[in-house]
């Protein structure tokens, strides 16, 4: 008999469930298991290892393909430096740092317009002393009453 990891336990020992692990293999991201005499996919730690790195590659705001991109160069690296990681991480942060720009900007926008008491979106809208960006649309219907 085979000794190995049988699917549930790779899946619990990574933080997956098993649906997870079957469309990791599906996609080429995990290796086709062995098997055991009576059919079970059978895993090897390397399994439960590949499964983390997917995982904490995606929580890095990587894409399953360019995770499958990433692991496919290291497969093929033969010990040598792997080529774009370091460009591929550095575009990634820019991304995210593009991303909490966009966010920080929506953020204040929402507090001011908790701050300014808005409650109706459209009268706000329609108000001079709406904090919501979207002001100058409605800059035709804008009245010199109360804020929102």
């Amino acid at each position: 008999m085979s000794v190995g990891l049988r699917s549930g336990q790779v899946a619990e020992a990574a933080g997956v469930n098993i649906q997870t692990l079957r469309y990791y293999e599906r996609r080429g991201l995990l290796a086709e298991p062995g098997r055991s005499t009576g059919g079970h996919r059978l895993y090897d730690e390397d399994a439960v290892t590949a499964l983390r790195v997917i995982k904490a590659a995606q929580r890095l705001g990587f894409t399953l393909d360019e995770v499958a991109e990433l692991l496919e160069t290291g497969r093929h690296r033969h010990g040598r430096p792997v080529p774009g990681l370091q460009e591929r991480a550095a575009a990634k942060l820019a991304e995210v740092d593009a991303k909490i720009a966009d966010l920080t900007t929506v953020r204040g926008a929402l507090v001011a317009a908790v701050e300014a008491g808005c409650d109706d979106l459209t009268v706000c809208a329609a108000s001079a002393c709406c904090p919501i960006p979207f002001t100058d649309l409605a800059e035709e219907n804008r009245h010199a009453g109360p804020c929102c």
